[in-house]
């Protein structure tokens, strides 16, 4: 009896490791009968306690207006880039965060551009890469800032 319940301990203990190690259910798949688009959405948990300055960035530029949804488009995030940030210099010590984002379809010309910390800019776009890699150009992702 003791083995059988220090083995149900130690599966408990592994699935709750699993869980926090790949960050909870961080991407939802939403599905239904009439998706908002031929391609598939889903939601991404941002973690506003990994990365504050983005995070806080993120809630800003969707209260001032700008879509919570990023249509995956990995081709045209140069040229966004690009197009998003002509006309804001570059500061020391800063980066220019966009929202939305380069590879976002809904990014480029009239993003909203923040200067933040490089170390949250840079791990925070590392961070929703990973997320999002397996996910095709064309996927919508909801962004919800926890």
């Amino acid at each position: 009896m003791k083995k059988k319940l220090l083995s149900f301990i130690a599966l408990v203990l592994l699935a709750a490791g699993a869980y926090w190690f790949e960050g909870g259910n961080l991407l939802t798949k939403i599905t239904g009968e009439n998706p908002p688009s031929s391609a598939a959405q889903v939601t991404l948990q941002f973690p506003s306690g990994r990365y504050p300055e983005t995070a806080q960035h993120i809630k800003e530029a969707i209260q001032a207006g700008k879509s919570p949804v990023c249509t995956i488009d990995r081709e045209g995030a140069e040229q966004n880039r690009k197009h998003s940030l002509t006309g804001v210099p570059t500061r020391k010590g800063y980066d220019r965060d966009e929202w939305p984002m380069a590879m976002c379809s809904e990014g480029g010309k009239g993003a909203n551009v923040k200067y933040i910390a490089p170390k949250d800019n840079r791990g925070a776009g590392s961070w929703v890469s990973h997320q999002l890699d397996e996910y095709e150009d064309g996927t919508r992702v909801k962004f919800v800032v926890k």
